[in-house]
């Protein structure tokens, strides 16, 4: 139970570092493709939510290993958790 805590507070601490850095790489993107305005908000809104969602793909994989998830549960697990970070 501890290590399950300590995975989680460690996601949580490594999902806001994530988060900026998905940030500056995603203004990094837009400025190669010269995009402004409304085209460079929806492409870094996307190239964000994006990241988000693969950042939060390991942590429940991480989470699914712990659980000692295999098969349909660990599938079923990890899609749900994906999903709820995902909002």
């Amino acid at each position: 139970m501890k290590h399950l805590l300590l995975v989680a507070a460690l996601a949580l601490a490594a999902a806001g570092t994530l988060a900026q850095a998905a940030e500056s790489a995603c203004e990094a993107k837009a400025m190669e493709k010269h995009l402004s305005g409304a085209a460079r908000t929806s492409f870094i809104t996307k190239c964000e939510k994006d990241a988000k969602v693969a950042s939060a793909k390991e942590v429940c994989e991480a989470q699914a290993t712990e659980k000692k998830l295999h098969g349909a549960a660990r599938k079923s697990f990890t899609k749900k958790c994906v999903a709820d970070a995902a909002k």
